[in-house]
């Protein structure tokens, strides 16, 4: 038998337990079967782990708790205390965002890293600055064109229905002279299955999670840019963990931020073998279809140094003797 003052005593024990789990909201866009959000699952549970249960990061995927556009907002104001957001969406608020989604700029695994490590600091700072922390970032495969027409030059895309998910990927349909649609990736099968949308860049992961197959045939491998997905944490949320947390959650990014890059650069062939049995037709863009992207590319480059002044020119500069 227990006494009230056994029940009291007890009573703050477990309250005092209970206090002590800390529970974290993670946003994303992408579906469960995703690359990505597998590798966020996966820090989630390293996370868990290591702290005993202590920290609980829930994962809300395929934009099931905000929408993609919605997500760095809400980790900046705190309604969730971390989020994955593609950086190239925010370009509006400052062009460094917008880096790796200029196209021509890094083409390959190798360059990618060199430009991610030259201008990390910089992103760190504009993040910092809202209240935000990078826990880590993890690139797509190299983007290329899905269309439902073959084509041999820009001058094939004029008039296309074209998907525009972000600021760059709308001003390549401004200068090839397509029409640009605004669709969110959980919305494009949709889109594209009704006719709304007849063409858009991305991965190959993102063909094969949407089941692009299904609506467009085409694939002209371009290999235009490689865009990162970066995992962010609303600082207060990081700065009100012990330090025992603080590490554990550093720990696993660091792991989650190496398996990703590694997985990225797996699953790239293995996506397109995917799409290729499904029925797309994978195509090497012809020389005058590479010259014209290329061409669209350095007018990009030359807008983005504009836009982005001496600080960008200077991690430009950096990246290039690298």
């Amino acid at each position: 038998m227990i006494d009230k003052k056994g029940l009291v005593l007890a009573s703050l024990v477990f309250g005092s337990a209970a206090m002590a789990q800390v529970k974290w909201d993670l946003p994303t866009a992408y579906p469960p079967a995703n690359y990505h959000t597998e590798n966020i699952v996966q820090f989630a549970k390293d996370v868990e782990t290591a702290t005993g249960g202590k920290l609980r990061i829930t994962v809300h995927a395929n934009a099931s708790l905000f929408k993609a556009p919605e997500i760095k907002r809400a980790v900046q104001s705190g309604q969730a205390q971390a989020g994955e957001i593609l950086l190239a969406n925010f370009s509006n608020e400052n062009p460094i965002y917008a880096l790796d989604g200029v196209p021509f700029l890094a083409t390959t695994y190798g360059d990618a890293r060199k430009l991610y490590d030259v201008s990390k600091p910089a992103m760190e700072n504009l993040l910092a600055a809202q209240n935000m922390k990078v826990l880590f970032m993890v690139p797509w495969a190299p983007q290329g064109i899905y269309i439902k027409k073959e084509i041999a030059s820009v001058a094939d895309l004029r008039g296309v229905k074209w998907r525009a998910y972000s600021p760059a990927t709308a001003k390549i349909a401004e200068l090839v002279g397509a029409q640009p649609v605004q669709i969110q990736q959980a919305e494009l099968s949709a889109a594209m299955a009704t006719g709304a949308v007849e063409a858009y860049m991305s991965s190959g992961s993102t063909g094969y999670d949407t089941k692009t197959y299904e609506s467009i045939k085409n694939f002209y491998d371009t290999q235009a840019w490689i865009p990162k997905n970066a995992v962010l944490v609303n600082a207060k949320a990081f700065d009100a963990l012990d330090a025992a947390g603080k590490d554990a959650v550093l720990k696993a990014a660091a792991a989650a931020e190496e398996r990703g890059w590694k997985t990225a650069q797996a699953k790239n062939d293995e996506y397109k073998k995917l799409l290729a049995e499904r029925g797309m037709r994978i195509h090497k863009p012809s020389p005058k279809l590479d010259a014209d992207m290329r061409q669209v590319g350095g007018i990009m480059q030359a807008d983005w140094l504009k836009l982005a002044g001496a600080d960008g020119a200077a991690i430009v500069d950096v990246y290039k003797k690298k």
